[in-house]
């Protein structure tokens, strides 16, 4: 393990969170570091895309809905008033990935703080997670073999 593999992590890691995972254990990366650096990364990119978000809610309204009649008869804002934030936050590192899942969330109007809380949530229970599962993946395989 050295500094190159852990930034390649990191780096994988910012742009999407199943990859960055097996990536690391193919790199012989601890599996400790392995999903501290990749939530590490997974949430820098979140919270970037949040911060840098201002216009983006107004933008893609304007762009996907004229009006707020057409907005309020969609599928996705009906989903948005069942799950809201805390759906956004626990499924969109699995289903969407970190950034994307966070421009969703300022598109369909979520407070920023909470955004960013529930994503980082999201994002460290699937680091946890999906590391487990890779790290008894390579056991049951070296039993195995």
């Amino acid at each position: 393990m050295n500094l190159e593999a852990i930034t390649i992590l990191f780096a994988t890691s910012m742009v999407e969170l199943w990859i960055a995972i097996p990536l690391g254990f193919v790199m012989g990366v601890n599996p400790i570091l392995i999903a501290i650096i990749s939530a590490a990364g997974s949430i820098l990119s979140a919270i970037l895309v949040i911060i840098l978000s201002n216009s983006l809610r107004h933008r893609f309204l304007k762009w996907k809905y004229k009006d707020k009649d057409a907005l309020e008869k969609s599928r996705l804002y009906e989903v948005w008033n069942n799950y809201g934030v805390i759906g956004l936050g626990l499924l969109s590192p699995l289903l969407l990935g970190a950034p994307l899942g966070s421009a969703v969330g300022i598109a369909l109007g979520a407070g920023k703080k909470r955004l960013i809380l529930w994503i980082s949530i999201g994002i460290l229970l699937w680091s946890v997670g999906l590391t487990l599962a890779g790290f008894m993946g390579f056991l049951a395989f070296e039993n195995v073999a």
